[in-house]
């Protein structure tokens, strides 16, 4: 029902990410859903009261010395604690949303990188914690020296920028699935790492390259 937050029957909360309404800082939005749960009864559903005013940010309010620790799940099921939940609205709610899901597994070899397979077509989708000008000169060193691609049959399309982070994506064979990809990813890794460490100015051909990456950017908002 894109909530911005669940408070389960047991106290745990539920806070959801794509909701209906968002005043551009993400992290803003989260404390004030999260805010609003911690003042909730169990058992309830938060509804949308519209955009946040001034307040604290996810950060102030989450402990720091818990890191997150991303779970990846094959469908939307984990909403739902018990049937009693399960409404006619929820439950088709669900099944619109699972129909919608892409089938996606996690790399365990590197950080933060995600195999998913949408239709007939194949992705690489990484997350970077690299600022975006040391990344791209980094990506250009490797674009240049023709080292860009994760193997064979294999292409980098571009990059999302999302909520202040980069996220390169690379076209795959649509045979192969995430475990055929463990050893190229690291590999990748490996050759990122001595690009981001290089000195010295672009090359010619390296300023070319970078000006291609650029222009293979988008901005999720």
């Amino acid at each position: 029902l894109a909530l911005p937050a669940i408070v389960r029957s047991d106290g745990r909360v539920l806070l959801g990410l794509q909701t209906h309404a968002r005043s551009g800082d993400v992290s803003r939005d989260l404390a004030h859903a999260l805010e609003r749960a911690l003042d909730a009864e169990p058992g309830t559903m938060v509804p949308t009261d519209g955009l946040p005013g001034r307040g604290p940010r996810l950060q102030d309010l989450l402990d720091p010395a818990e890191p997150l620790r991303p779970e990846l799940h094959e469908d939307f099921g984990f909403w739902l604690q018990d049937d009693a939940d399960r409404t006619t609205e929820v439950e088709a709610s669900l099944e619109r949303a699972n129909a919608a899901v892409v089938p996606t597994a996690r790399l365990t070899g590197v950080e933060a990188a995600y195999w998913c397979r949408i239709g007939d077509r194949a992705h690489l989708r990484w997350v970077v914690p690299y600022d975006e000008d040391p990344l791209l000169d980094a990506l250009a060193r490797l674009g240049a020296a023709g080292s860009l691609a994760l193997g064979e049959g294999t292409r980098y399309a571009g990059s999302f920028r999302a909520h202040g982070r980069s996220v390169p994506v690379w076209d795959l064979p649509v045979g192969p699935g995430a475990q055929a990809w463990e050893e190229p990813a690291a590999a990748f890794g490996s050759r990122l790492e001595e690009a981001l460490a290089a000195d010295g100015p672009l090359s010619s051909e390296e300023r070319r390259a970078r000006d291609g990456l650029r222009g293979r950017q988008l901005t999720l908002r």
